[in-house]
């Protein structure tokens, strides 16, 4: 297995054989429709493109409904691109959770989810102010002084500070696969992975 799309569907923990109460996260792993075969000789480089979920056409482009009906599929909601795999695999053909394999360290990228705009304290872990001394009483969780005096009499680039949190996309590495439950396309992996119920992901080896 070289890449898989998937969903978030929650949180869960299983035992393990050793009677250890696991965390772990259950994954919708498919079923993913191969929708191009990408080629050093006509794309430049190799690659596999998987779609997943399904989408109503009416709510997709035609030059994507085009796309989809070369592959003999219905509009997908989800395209990701990965490398190219070890199988033999064509144009139009369905891939499962089956591909991948109990106790095997797979890396999963999602967006995580967003915070709006939020103070220094949970942004970046300010421990903020201790006590109420010398007369303040309302600054416990703000950032305090932003910079020197007379130079460079600016605010430093990269100064941590309040703004927009969360909503970016990121990727955690070697997690473990526990169990497999290729009947329902469902995958579990140890601990957590970023994004809300039901967002997208990404799985790769």
């Amino acid at each position: 297995m070289s890449g898989l799309i998937g969903k978030k569907i929650g949180m869960t923990s299983v035992f393990s054989a050793e009677g250890k109460n696991i965390p772990c996260t259950v994954i919708e792993a498919g079923p993913c429709v191969v929708t191009q075969v990408k080629t050093v000789e006509s794309d430049g480089y190799s690659a596999l493109q998987l779609a997943y979920d399904e989408k109503k056409e009416k709510n997709t482009s035609n030059p994507m409904v085009g796309h989809f009906k070369k592959a003999g599929t219905t509009p997908k909601r989800k395209v990701a691109e990965f490398a190219t795999w070890n199988e033999d695999i064509k144009l139009g053909d369905v891939v499962t959770a089956d591909v991948i394999t109990e106790g095997e360290w797979v890396d999963v990228t999602g967006i995580s989810k967003g915070k709006g705009f939020q103070g220094v304290v949970k942004r970046h872990g300010f421990a903020g102010v201790g006590g109420q001394t010398h007369g303040q009483h309302n600054r416990q969780r703000h950032p305090g002084s932003l910079g020197a005096s007379s130079w460079p009499s600016r605010v430093r680039k990269g100064m941590r500070m309040a703004g927009r949190t969360g909503g970016d996309q990121v990727k955690v590495l070697n997690l473990k696969v526990l169990k497999v439950i290729p009947e329902n396309n469902l995958i579990l992996v140890k601990g957590s992975i970023p994004g809300a119920k039901g967002s997208y992901l990404l799985i790769e080896e």
